[in-house]
């Protein structure tokens, strides 16, 4: 019966060691998780009163989930589908703005109807945070002109 306790001993071992391994493998991913957390840019909205509102953005997410994950005023009544201008704001500064990519036909389109367009507007569900854009500052518009739902103030997901 030994030889089945400690056959059992083994296998519990090399199971522990297994996960211990990923464990380890998972605080190093912590470490790098350093760097992940890292992975933000500093953006500051403006809003409408003028007040400046200055929030880290993860790499990859638009300014329009930025806006609403930090309880920003920006509307996006379509959810990012590019069929609406709500979530129009203004790249304060052209080195930024020539940073970004180009605008599609779809984002051209619904800019046409964005109140208060000026040479640096664009769509806030179309600027996805790249490390190039750190210190990007974004004005959000006077008002928005919503033609999907009068008077209907999205909600963030």
């Amino acid at each position: 019966m030994p030889a089945i306790s400690e056959t059992r001993a083994f296998f519990q071992g090399a199971i522990f060691q297994k996960h211990h391994d990923f464990s380890t493998l998972g605080s190093n991913n912590t470490s790098r998780g350093g760097d992940e957390q890292k992975e933000t840019i500093s953006v500051t909205f403006v809003s409408k009163d003028g007040e400046e509102i200055p929030i880290q953005v993860p790499i990859g997410t638009s300014m329009l989930e930025a806006a609403h994950q930090n309880d920003i005023e920006l509307e996006g009544a379509c959810e990012g589908s590019l069929a609406c201008s709500t979530c129009h704001v203004i790249v304060m500064d052209m080195e930024h703005y020539n940073k970004l990519e180009e605008p599609s036909d779809e984002e051209n389109d619904m800019l046409d109807l964005a109140f208060g367009l000026t040479e640096t507007s664009r769509l806030g569900c179309q600027i996805i945070a790249r490390p190039e854009l750190d210190g990007i500052r974004l004005a959000i518009p006077a008002a928005t002109r919503n033609f999907a739902v009068d008077g209907y103030v999205a909600k963030p997901h």
